[in-house]
């Protein structure tokens, strides 16, 4: 069997290990071609932030496994080689590599071409590229980008998007000393709910970020010093504020133009849209960010480019390969980051339905915010935690929880996903045996004294 993945970073070589175990476990003879865009393979995209902020000490400890060590596992690993077209009569992939246009046939071909950043208009200069100075953050050609660009930049920093980049460029770039400005369209983190978002615009505010919120950028400033560089960013409003750099952080998209040109139906993101096994076609496999999957609590198909899903996804289509009936049971959007800078310390966190996405949904939401602490309040480790959780009021059926607070908030989410995951409802979460310390929680927890205080209000 030839087996061909377009995409080698988590979802494409999960499916290409996977596929390879399978094959030897089961003796049977495969060869698998992978084709990767890039120089890289296998690398953590969510560390990019934390390497630019000084917390990780090369792009090289990102890297989980490398093209080396893949080819030594028996795998056919094309760096430089992008995929141009698919003729799916013929089974044949045609890449443009290092050496010149290529081509390799197939039997069962995996599509794991991730994600791209959104790249707006008013970030191209009319030759094309980026204008310098303004860059995203998606690789680790990417990550070497901004190193370069913050010991050659002289002045402030924007900050364009207010989602889980955003806020992490946004404490990477305080943290190495540059004023910064972040601009987002709607309020910061807006796949939460307004009134937990203000409480992280007010911790943002606190650590010296100057926020737009509401705003977005009409056009970049590169007047005054010849070279084409970026000097500002001119707001909606008319506002111009300086920026000697500026991030794009305005969230992705699925990188599907491969498939849609050779025919292959994408859902409303524009992202492939694989059965539970995987499969997208006739021979046909997609699994990673460039797919669209199931919501648990809403049903329905929706974008959430992470590589948890990303890893799963590259399992079940390896395992399917070879025969097997593995299947993907969906997601509940579960996502934690932080913001840490100065004496701020943030951690956020979300599973399940936004208010907003639950009433969308057909939901009879009911919420409710309770304040509390992290760790008994005669402890030192005792930290203030928000924690939303929303439910629907018929069914008392939980679809969703928001945390926003100090070390040791986030991974609550954790407890709350598994909840969502089982259908829990709002006394399931009250009523559950969670852990208790003094120096970790309350008696008890802040997640469960808020499910059972939405349950009494309900």
């Amino acid at each position: 069997m030839r087996i061909v993945v377009v995409g080698g970073d988590a979802a494409g070589m999960s499916a290409a290990h996977t596929a390879l175990r399978a094959a030897r476990a089961a003796g049977r003879d495969v060869t698998i071609t992978v084709l990767e865009a890039t120089g890289h393979t296998s690398y953590s995209a969510c560390g990019i932030p934390y390497w630019i902020a000084g917390d990780v000490a090369s792009g090289d400890d990102l890297v989980a496994r490398t093209a080396v060590e893949h080819r030594a596992a028996g795998l056919d690993l094309r760096l430089g080689a992008r995929a141009v077209a698919i003729d799916t009569d013929d089974r044949v992939v045609r890449y443009d590599g290092v050496t010149g246009p290529g081509e390799v046939p197939y039997d069962e071909l995996v599509l794991a071409t991730g994600a791209m950043p959104i790249v707006p208009v008013w970030a191209r200069p009319p030759e094309g590229g980026l204008v310098p100075g303004v860059h995203p953050v998606k690789n680790l050609d990417d990550g070497a980008v901004w190193l370069d660009l913050l010991v050659a930049a002289d002045g402030p920093a924007v900050v364009v998007g207010g989602g889980y980049i955003g806020v992490e460029m946004a404490e990477a770039l305080v943290r190495r000393g540059f004023r910064t400005t972040l601009v987002t369209r709607s309020g910061v983190m807006g796949s939460l709910d307004p009134d937990q978002g203000e409480r992280i615009e007010k911790a943002m505010t606190a650590a010296g970020v100057t926020l737009r919120t509401r705003h977005t950028v009409d056009r970049l400033v590169t007047e005054g010093g010849g070279d084409g560089r970026v000097r500002g960013v001119v707001l909606d409003s008319g506002e111009r504020l300086d920026a000697a750099l500026v991030v794009l952080a305005l969230g992705v998209e699925p990188a599907t133009a491969l498939g849609a040109a050779a025919g292959l139906p994408l859902g409303e993101a524009g992202g492939y849209l694989p059965d539970p096994g995987g499969r997208i076609g006739p021979h046909l496999w997609a699994a990673g960010d460039c797919c669209e999957v199931e919501h648990r609590i809403s049903g329905a198909r929706a974008f959430l480019p992470l590589g948890t899903h990303a890893n799963k996804l590259g399992r079940i289509v390896g395992d399917n390969l070879l025969g097997g009936d593995r299947r993907f049971g969906g997601a509940t959007g579960t996502a934690i980051t932080r913001f840490v800078a100065g004496d701020v310390h943030l951690e956020i966190s979300r599973t399940g339905l936004s208010t907003a996405e639950a009433t969308a949904a057909g939901y009879d939401v009911t919420s409710l915010v309770t304040e509390g602490t992290t760790a008994s309040g005669y402890m030192p480790e005792a930290e203030p935690i928000a924690t939303k959780v929303l439910a629907d009021r018929r069914t008392r059926r939980l679809l969703g929880i928001q945390i926003v607070g100090g070390p040791g908030a986030g991974k609550r989410i954790d407890a709350a996903a598994a909840a969502l995951w089982g259908g829990l409802d709002v006394d399931d979460l009250a009523g559950m045996d969670l852990a208790y310390a003094p120096p970790f929680a309350t008696v008890w927890d802040a997640l469960q004294i808020a499910a059972r205080r939405l349950a009494e209000r309900i």
